[in-house]
């Protein structure tokens, strides 16, 4: 195995944790450390919008690891920020003052959460990326306010629909034209819109954040063309940042997250980087990208995984389909692929209100992108069809199947 002895992961996230198991599966005997910013053994974050923001969902429900700890012989360094990383002489400094060192790394340290520009510190504003986020919203949540999210992203819409399924007054804020409208396209963002719309979500589209009023807490939302959203709570769901700061003065090359090579390799000798963080050149598209969905941080962490432990010019590229899934209200919208604007659209299927589609996004005849609305089945098939770079007419009759 390359002579590794000793590998530090750092960042207990889904792909941190799933690289520590798959690093133990490929028999890998030697000193095993997870270094991980917050206090919480590694959860599952996609409910932290839904479930455990409803009420459904508690903390202990979240962990991605049943088993015991014990059996992964892994030394759990929790609540300990990375602060730098010395590639040359292998080590992590930790904010602690502690140094790991290592022969092998993987780094899986995800996102940070975007805020606005100038955004105040006000009582009643809140982010949602952790555990404890979405706990200090669900408290505030059962005081029934009147809520305002800032973005139509995936968390965005998914907090609107939660909050809207807990019967609160919601409005909810986009920059661009549909919510949605950088994943989806807004031809499909328009139906999304009109979904949270029939269920009692107000969606303000084309518009900016100027200022927040209120003091101590939160009060309204003021707009760019001078109007104003009232509200007792705001989550501000603008996406996140590639948690990178850590690497500042290190070797590692660093491009809008981790930059890495078709192997999920970095530029430094016994590095890889796997989820959020990575951006690699994916040979299944000819395009470098990031993803930060939960199929891909897990799929990433084997295959960063088998790269670190593979003898030297045995690594093999990493080709993957993206995809993604988001569930608001009644609706499960699931996406695979890497669509572009130019890319042609075809919406194959329709039920009453659009709510029951498939959208495909063809190049040149090939298939690059599916979107399907309560519809599972169809496409985990057309994201097989995707790999195997297939045609419109292969997906046709997928469709139609």
């Amino acid at each position: 195995m390359s002579g590794i002895r000793r590998i530090a992961v750092v960042g207990a996230s889904l792909a941190g944790l799933r690289a520590v198991e798959f690093i133990r599966r490929a028999k890998f005997d030697g000193k095993l450390v997870l270094i991980g910013e917050e206090k919480h053994r590694p959860y599952d974050r996609p409910p932290l919008s839904k479930e455990v923001l409803r009420g459904e969902a508690d903390p202990e429900r979240l962990a991605l690891r049943r088993k015991s700890y014990d059996e992964l012989n892994v030394e759990l360094k929790l609540g300990q920020r990375a602060r730098s990383l010395d590639a040359g002489a292998r080590e992590v400094l930790l904010q602690s003052g502690e140094v790991v060192s290592y022969d092998g790394l993987v780094i899986a340290t995800g996102g940070e959460v975007r805020t606005l520009p100038n955004q105040p510190s006000l009582r009643g504003i809140h982010v949602l990326r952790t555990l404890d986020d979405a706990l200090a919203i669900r408290a505030a949540l059962a005081a029934r306010p009147r809520v305002a999210v800032i973005g139509a992203g995936f968390i965005g819409a998914e907090v609107a629909a939660s909050a809207r399924q807990l019967g609160l007054e919601v409005t909810m804020i986009e920059a661009l034209e549909t919510p949605l409208a950088q994943s989806l396209g807004p031809r499909l963002g328009r139906i999304l819109q009109g979904a949270h719309e029939r269920r009692g979500v107000r969606v303000l589209c084309g518009r900016r954040v100027e200022r927040f009023g209120g003091d101590p807490g939160v009060q309204s939302v003021w707009l760019d063309d001078g109007s104003r959203v009232d509200c007792d709570l705001v989550v501000v769901g603008i996406g996140v940042t590639p948690s990178v700061s850590w690497l500042d003065g290190s070797e590692v090359d660093v491009d809008d997250g981790v930059r890495c090579d078709e192997t999920l390799a970095t530029n430094v000798p016994g590095v890889v980087a796997a989820g959020d963080v990575a951006s690699w050149y994916n040979p299944l598209f000819e395009e470098r990208m990031r993803v930060e969905h939960w199929t891909n941080a897990v799929e990433q962490a084997r295959h960063a995984v088998s790269t670190l432990l593979a003898a030297p010019g045995e690594a093999e590229p990493f080709e993957s389909v993206p995809m993604f899934w988001s569930d608001q209200f009644d609706i499960k919208i699931q996406a695979a692929g890497k669509p572009k604007p130019e890319d042609e659209l075809t919406v194959a299927t329709r039920g009453p209100d659009d709510e029951k589609l498939i959208a495909l996004y063809s190049r040149a005849g090939r298939v690059v992108g599916a979107v399907a609305f309560n519809q599972p089945p169809k496409l985990v098939q057309l994201r097989t069809l995707i790999g195997k770079r297939g045609g419109l007419d292969e997906a046709l009759k997928i469709v139609d199947s």
